[in-house]
Order: structure tokens, then sequence, then C-alpha cells
């Protein structure tokens, strides 16, 4: 059995809300008493890519037991990305392939520079294909990446998804290993199948984005709702090869005070 947990969109802002959420979701993870084998985060690690954003990640974003496994997203800036929070020096896409027993995950750079929406480079086809080239046979093979790749129905992602999707389609429908496809940016706990498999997106740390028909009608502003708990995605593989989600919220110690609703939030780069 492999068992995984995903989270997203942690939008270190160099405050301490977003410190404070972040802190009380790895505390739940690296405080569990069974088993956990990776935790994956799927981009928008920082709000505008400053140092102190992705010096608060590092520190908060840590365990002592497990992998955690991350790939940028379009509030992310890969410079700043690789030298303040990876402590690396490159260029190019941030593609990077563990292995979490006996399970490939490939974590898919879909960040476009000085843009919000998504796109994976021929460079990062390539690798991928790589990947899978070099995966041993029976591996079970997960891919992840920040942008969704199909429609969510969210006013404000939608038009930001990952454009051209079909290299990516014809990659997982001629690979019968691939498990699920993992992603970010909707701000919100979705599932939904893409080129024939499980596409899961994590929900957001920071906060939680209404889809269009919680708009208002008129100018279908989204409701984002900085208040309700961050949640977790636990992705369960088991030794037949099926595949189980379960979410899980993490309460916080101030579960009682008001819920707090904003409107007209955008998740478009700030950089």
């Amino acid at each position: 059995m492999l068992v995984l947990a995903h989270i997203s969109d942690t939008h270190f802002d160099g405050g301490r809300r977003a410190v404070r959420r972040a802190v009380r979701v790895m505390k739940y993870l690296n405080r569990l008493p069974g088993q956990l084998d990776a935790i994956l985060v799927t981009g928008d690690i920082a709000d505008s890519a400053a140092a102190v954003e992705y010096e608060h990640a590092r520190a908060a974003l840590q365990s002592d037991s497990v992998p955690i496994l991350t790939c940028p997203g379009n509030h992310d800036a890969r410079e700043s990305f690789r030298s303040d929070f990876l402590l690396e020096d490159g260029s190019g896409p941030i593609n990077r392939v563990h292995m979490v027993g006996d399970a490939v995950i490939a974590m898919c750079d879909s960040s476009i520079p000085g843009q919000s929406d998504g796109h994976l480079s021929e460079e990062t086809l390539a690798w991928l294909q790589t990947v899978l080239d070099d995966a041993p046979p029976t591996a079970p093979i997960f891919i992840a990446l920040h942008h969704p790749p199909v429609r969510l129905f969210s006013p404000i992602v939608d038009p930001i998804r990952l454009d051209a999707p079909d290299a990516l389609a014809t990659i997982i429908a001629n690979d019968s290993r691939i498990v699920a496809v993992l992603c970010g940016h909707a701000h919100t706990a979705a599932i939904t199948t893409f080129a024939g498999v499980p596409l899961i997106v994590g929900p957001s740390v920071s906060s939680v984005l209404g889809p269009e028909w919680e708009g208002d009608g008129i100018t279908h502003d989204p409701i984002v709702d900085y208040a309700t708990s961050p949640s977790v995605a636990f992705h369960v593989l088991d030794d037949d090869l099926r595949l189980t989600t379960h979410f899980r919220s993490i309460a916080k110690p101030d579960a009682g005070k008001r819920r707090g609703f904003r409107r007209g939030y955008s998740p478009h780069k700030h950089t």
C-alpha cells in the first residue's frame, strides 16, 4: 500500500496567516500515527516569489520522516524557486522524478515565466516521456503538475488552466501504468478524469475558491473563503492498484470564529 498526502497553493506571502495555516497542516501530517509515504505540494508555494516567502516555505514545509515533493505554479518564479526554495542552481523547467516505494512520481513544471496560464514545454514533455521509458515495467506512475488540463467550472481558473493538453493526453493514453494526474491551482478539491485516468485537484492551504454557480449571476465574481480550515487529500494505492482518495479538513484552534468571505480574488501572478 502507498499513501500520499496532497496539498497545494500555500501562497506564502510574507505574512503570518499563510505560515500559521501551513504549519497547522504540517503538524497534522507529521503527527499521523499511521503510514504516510510522501507529501506532495502542487505549486503556488509562494504568492509573489519573494525571497522571504520561500524562506517561510522552507521553514514550514518540513518533515523528518517523509519526503516532500514540490513543483512550481504560476505565482512562483523559476529562478527564485530554485535559488531561494530549493537552494540549488539551474535553468529551464523545474521537473523532478521520485521513487516512493514501488511508485514513480513525476513532478512536472507547467508554469510559463511571466504568465498565469499553464503549458508543458517540449522539454518537459520529452523529459516526462523519458521518465516513463526508464520506469520499471510494473511501477505505478503518478503525474503531478500545477495547472489542471480540463475545465473545472471556475470563472477565473478555467481561462488560465493548462493549454494544449492533447500532448499530455497522448502520453497518458499510451501508458497503462499511469494511475492518476494530480494538480492544484483551482483552490478547491475536485475529482474528474483526463485521458482515461483520474484527475484529482488537491485542496489549497490558503483559501477555498467557489465555482461559477456560487457567483452573483452578473459579474460571476467568485466567492473566496479565507476562513475555512485547510484540507489535505490522501491518495491511497492498494496492492491491487486501486486508487482511493480521502479528503481531510484540518481544524483550527479558533474554529468558532465567524467565517470570512471575499469576492473578486484573482490567482494571477503578482510579480
